[in-house]
């Protein structure tokens, strides 16, 4: 799963984290991105949503105002590792970074990648450029290796910009290329599954006030050379409406289910 909180600060924070609270423990996910959260100062809102039984990996920098972003898993975490996308000056998001964990998984080896690019309209450079930056690292890291590679969270671009293209295969950048299904458009191919959307009230009070509706977040499985190597079985939006009243944040959360496919993907046994 991959969701955006829309950090305490804004939109009457108490209200909405009764709403946060019990749609999380419904979907209880096992492996979950969690951007725009803060932690520290007697409050950990992660694990003040998420309730207990899981092991956090947190992005290393934060916001002036104590934002920044979790990964969190209910299966036990090996070694972790960070990439820094502060690829330009223009990137003024301190918490810009990939968080990549090794989970001990019952699907067999697997690797949480939480990509977390740049913002920004008219920044699709830096986030071809962070895209290409963390799919070369995870590539480098796991050569001669075939784990299961899942890569969640807020990309900040549509699914036809090139950033996007570039992580699903339809297009390469800076002469390299990698492919990774995306788990709404294996589900819903005819549904644009907006995550950002004016219908919800929030978006409209915020900074994006003529917002007009994008999918922007994403969960994805690393594909080798004959497919993804976990079979989307769902995708589905996660709080898209609101709750008694109350919308919990301003993006839908993505929750993906996967698991192991019938018959081995490639060659071999």
């Amino acid at each position: 799963m991959t969701l955006n909180l829309y950090s305490p600060e804004n939109a009457d924070y108490e209200r909405r984290r009764p709403a946060l609270r019990a749609g999380l423990a419904a979907l209880r996910p096992d492996l979950v991105a969690l951007q725009e959260t803060v932690w520290g100062e007697e409050y950990d809102q992660a694990t003040d949503l998420l309730g207990p039984g899981y092991q956090l990996a947190r992005h290393s920098r934060r916001s002036e105002n104590g934002v920044g972003a979790v990964l969190a898993s209910r299966w036990p975490l090996g070694a972790v590792s960070e990439i820094d996308l502060r690829v330009t000056d223009r990137v003024d998001l301190p918490w810009s970074a990939a968080v990549v964990a090794e989970v001990e998984s019952p699907l067999g080896p697997l690797f949480f990648v939480h990509h977390k690019p740049t913002y920004q309209f008219g920044y699709s450079y830096e986030r071809e450029t962070q895209a290409v930056l963390c799919a070369r690292m995870v590539e480098e890291r796991f050569a001669g290796r075939r784990p299961h590679i899942v890569l969640a969270g807020d990309l900040d671009d549509t699914p036809d910009s090139a950033s996007i293209r570039f992580w699903t295969g339809r297009q390469s950048l800076q002469q390299f290329s990698v492919a990774y299904r995306d788990a709404w458009e294996t589900v819903h191919p005819d549904e644009p599954g907006y995550t950002f959307t004016p219908r919800n009230p929030l978006v409209r009070e915020g900074t994006m006030p003529l917002e007009t509706g994008r999918r922007i977040d994403y969960v994805m499985v690393r594909c080798g050379t004959h497919g993804p190597s976990l079979e989307v079985v769902d995708c589905r939006l996660a709080f898209d409406e609101p709750v008694g009243g109350v919308w919990a944040t301003d993006h839908c959360g993505v929750v993906a289910d996967l698991v192991l496919p019938q018959r081995h993907v490639g060659p071999g046994r």
